[in-house]
């Protein structure tokens, strides 16, 4: 046999031992590379999920907004503290429920002790809605 023919034989294929190789390195590349896309998918659905209660947030306060001032006057009375849900939210038990509070608010500070619910002003109403259990809410200030 000739240099030449030798050569040819030893470049004619593969190894096992190469094949081997070959596929633990895809083995070992593969997992990484599958939890990657498995978290991606994740976070698809956890975005979709608080884009969806965003929106939700939005039209209630949206709702709220359109309502006269009197009405939400009324309602922040009669919840009487910037605590308690007032009659625009969900009922209780509902899945994502939207809770809505409404407070008079002290937008000057005039008393000095930069609290928003004490030394209230005239004509001055706090809006806030927020997902229960959740950090996602919306707050907004209404004048007459």
């Amino acid at each position: 046999m000739t240099t030449a023919t030798i050569r040819l034989r030893m470049s004619a294929g593969y190894s096992y031992v190469e094949v081997l190789v070959a596929t633990v390195l895809l083995a070992v590349t593969l997992v990484p590379a599958i939890k990657a896309l498995h978290n991606a998918s994740l976070a698809s659905e956890i975005n979709q999920s608080m884009t969806v209660q965003h929106y939700r947030l939005f039209r209630l306060m949206e709702q709220v907004m359109a309502e006269s001032y009197n009405a939400l006057e009324i309602e922040a009375i009669t919840a009487g503290s910037p605590d308690v849900p007032t009659n625009y939210s969900d009922p209780v038990g509902t899945q994502n429920r939207r809770l809505l509070y409404l407070s008079r608010a002290d937008g000057d500070n005039a008393d000095g002790d930069d609290d928003l619910f004490t030394g209230t002003d005239d004509g001055l109403l706090w809006v806030k809605a927020e997902i229960e259990g959740t950090v996602q809410s919306m707050e907004n200030l209404v004048t007459l």
